[in-house]
């Protein structure tokens, strides 16, 4: 018997450790979908990328998983990011254009095709507490034929998926700050303006960390001051103006005549592209300000750059990876 669980650096006791059993040829998953759950068999497939179950239909058999009794299933729309993910998959959209559909064909000649959803996928655990993966996407197939396994009722697919745009830099560990993520951030560029980058002298390699819970980020006062002139040079048309509560040094009134200069992170091993969104911070309806701050202690790498960035941490890989998207449209 085989198993199946997260890859975490250390064996944690609630990791999703998922059975898979051996079945002529196949491997065996079980899974539950929906809410409340609904247990499924289905293959563990290696080859490809998408999570998909038959879904029942009127007079279809109750083995079958009906996302009418499902509390947490949701279609997804054609404009969503989910289903742009799918286009290798060759996701389409319905005949009223409201739903993401998706179609795959095997080598075996096998085929399915139905509605993307996001729904909550149900997995075992060494504690025998389940763990929930709400808005998990998966494949409501519709139309399904070839050569499944009666025992099993759809796919899970393991594929390393396309992967576009993913930009990949070293994580770095300092034994004495094992709590931090460190990377290595070269230089950033303000326009054709290139700003080399120290920063914090702790962490080996690594001079800056990676940190979810800092709103700002936090740079050496000399380089905050390169970065400050460079980005108030280039920009051009709005207006200056003044901090209300007098935190932040350089803010702008955001009228559609401002425009700010491209500014890009340099990481070992990835450029990282920022939008104004990582720039600047809105501190009232009326101003905007650089959402940077000079702090010669520990340079962080706050949540404001990361805005609209997939984060990924590969902790046995020791890599962080950003991958550009639209938090706003899942």
């Amino acid at each position: 018997m085989l198993h199946v669980n997260s890859s975490r650096s250390i064996s944690d006791p609630s990791d999703p450790d998922a059975q898979l059993t051996a079945n002529n040829g196949e491997y065996l998953v079980n899974i539950s979908l929906g809410t409340p759950p609904f247990p499924i068999v289905a293959i563990a497939d290696t080859g490809s990328d998408i999570i998909w179950t038959q879904c029942r239909n009127l007079a279809g058999p109750k083995r079958l998983f009906d996302p009418k009794s499902s509390s947490s299933y949701r279609t997804v729309s054609c404009s969503s990011n989910a289903c742009n993910s799918l286009q290798s998959e060759g996701s389409s959209c319905s005949s009223d254009g409201s739903v993401c559909e998706y179609q795959v064909s095997y080598g075996d000649q096998s085929h399915t095709q139905g509605d993307v959803a996001a729904e909550t996928l149900t997995l075992e655990s060494k504690t025998g507490n389940p763990v929930a993966l709400p808005k998990t996407v998966i494949g409501c197939g519709h139309d399904n034929a070839g050569t499944f396994s009666p025992k099993g009722s759809g796919i899970v697919g393991l594929g390393g998926g396309p992967g576009n745009g993913v930009l990949s830099t070293p994580l770095i560990s300092d034994p004495s700050q094992p709590t931090f993520y460190f990377l290595q951030l070269e230089a950033v560029s303000v326009g054709s303006k290139k700003i080399a980058f120290q920063g914090s002298s702790i962490g080996g390699s690594g001079n800056i960390i990676i940190d979810s819970g800092t709103t700002l980020t936090l740079v050496p006062t000399d380089f905050f001051s390169q970065l400050s002139d460079a980005v108030e040079t280039q920009v051009t048309g709005g207006t200056k103006t003044s901090d209300p509560e007098g935190f932040f040094s350089l803010c702008y009134v955001p009228d559609s005549s401002l425009k700010l200069p491209p500014v890009t992170a340099h990481f070992k091993g990835a450029d990282v592209v920022l939008t104004s969104d990582n720039i600047f911070i809105q501190v009232n309806d009326k101003v905007v300000c650089l959402a940077f701050y000079a702090n010669d202690q520990l340079s962080i790498y706050g949540n404001v750059a990361q805005q609209n960035f997939l984060i990924g941490y590969d902790l046995p890989k020791q890599t962080l990876s950003f991958k550009p998207t639209d938090c706003t449209n899942t």
